[in-house]
């Protein structure tokens, strides 16, 4: 039911753009340009052990930051198009190999706390994972968001958390489905999340992948990662 009332509210109460307050507007030009990058590599330091190579497509701060509390936390699932298609660009950057599109796109996203979930009636990361991959396939790619992964025991809420602490939260948090090695032989996988900080989800959720695909596929021990965005103490050297 709340996302029912979610949906109706949208359409009528007053917009106003979730990142800035401009008035008549989820989002205005300039928020929508903030988030829609260039992606980069963004790398927490220090990293956990396992993580794998991760593209962001903005800074978790100001307006773009705004714009994902507002999806995540407040039920505004409308920004989950903008949020894909910025996280479209991050999955497109992190899926090259030497330049090159490495076929197939199967977007594996970090899957949420089961509480959370039901406390904020619906699933962040999976809910933009979906629009990421329908925005790959306006764009002529073969892509499909695929949740393979849940979660095997309860975690804390990571907020407040300390990095250590985050990775002892989350160490052996996640599994794949048994039927994962088999969804994602032979194609291209790559983790998606809507923000890193730490780093430690992305790390479990890797670690996790690789044990389904253990033995089937050499080249994803060289996993890749996506988000919509990460701290921009994060970024590597050389994004604009």
């Amino acid at each position: 039911m709340r996302w029912w009332w979610r949906e109706i509210s949208e359409l009528v109460l007053p917009a106003v753009c979730a990142g800035c307050g401009h008035a008549r507007t989820s989002l205005c030009g300039e928020c929508a340009q903030e988030l829609a990058g260039p992606p980069a590599r963004a790398r927490p330091c220090p990293a956990p052990a396992g993580l794998p190579e991760v593209f962001a497509a903005a800074r978790y701060e100001g307006g773009v930051r705004s714009v994902l509390l507002a999806h995540k936390e407040r039920g505004a699932l409308g920004l989950a198009r903008p949020l894909g298609a910025a996280l479209a660009g991050a999955v497109q950057a992190a899926s090259l190999r030497g330049g090159e599109a490495q076929g197939p796109l199967l977007l594996v996203p970090v899957p949420s706390a089961g509480r959370a979930v039901r406390a904020r009636g619906h699933d962040p990361a999976r809910r933009i994972a979906v629009a990421a991959a329908v925005a790959l396939r306006r764009a002529g790619a073969y892509a499909r968001a695929l949740p393979v992964l849940r979660q095997c025991r309860q975690v804390s809420d990571q907020s407040g958390l300390t990095a250590r602490e985050r990775l002892e939260n989350m160490a052996g948090a996640l599994e794949a489905a048994p039927w994962a090695g088999r969804a994602l032989e032979a194609r291209g996988a790559v983790l998606v999340d809507d923000v890193m900080t730490t780093g430690a989800s992305l790390a479990e959720a890797a670690r996790a992948l690789r044990a389904a695909l253990s033995g089937r596929v050499s080249e994803y021990t060289r996993m890749s990662a996506a988000v919509v965005a990460a701290p921009a103490l994060s970024f590597e050297t050389g994004r604009n």
